[in-house]
C-alpha cells in the first residue's frame, strides 16, 4: 500500500466524504471552513457527523486539490 495515495471514505448516512490523500495541498480550507467536520488534529480527521449535508457538500466543493469529494449514498446502490 502507498501510504502517499490512500483513499478513506466517511459517511453521515446521506453522503459520503472520499478523501484521496495523494491529491491534498493542504490548503486547510476544509479545517478552517467547517473545523466541526474537519479536524487533522483527531482520528478520524473527518466526522460527518458534526455539521448537516448541505454545509459539507458546500464545504467540500472549495476543495482546491480535489483531494475531498463527495457523493449521495444512494447514488452509489445503482
Amino acid at each position: 500500500m502507498d501510504v502517499n495515495n490512500i483513499t478513506k471514505k466517511y459517511s453521515n448516512g446521506e453522503i459520503t466524504v472520499v478523501w484521496k490523500s495523494g491529491l491534498c495541498i493542504h490548503s486547510k480550507k476544509c479545517w478552517t471552513g467547517l473545523p466541526e467536520v474537519f479536524d487533522p488534529r483527531v482520528r478520524p480527521w473527518i466526522r460527518p457527523e458534526g455539521a448537516g449535508t448541505d454545509a459539507i457538500i458546500a464545504q467540500v466543493d472549495k476543495c482546491p486539490s480535489g483531494a475531498l469529494s463527495w457523493f449521495r449514498n444512494e447514488d452509489s446502490d445503482e
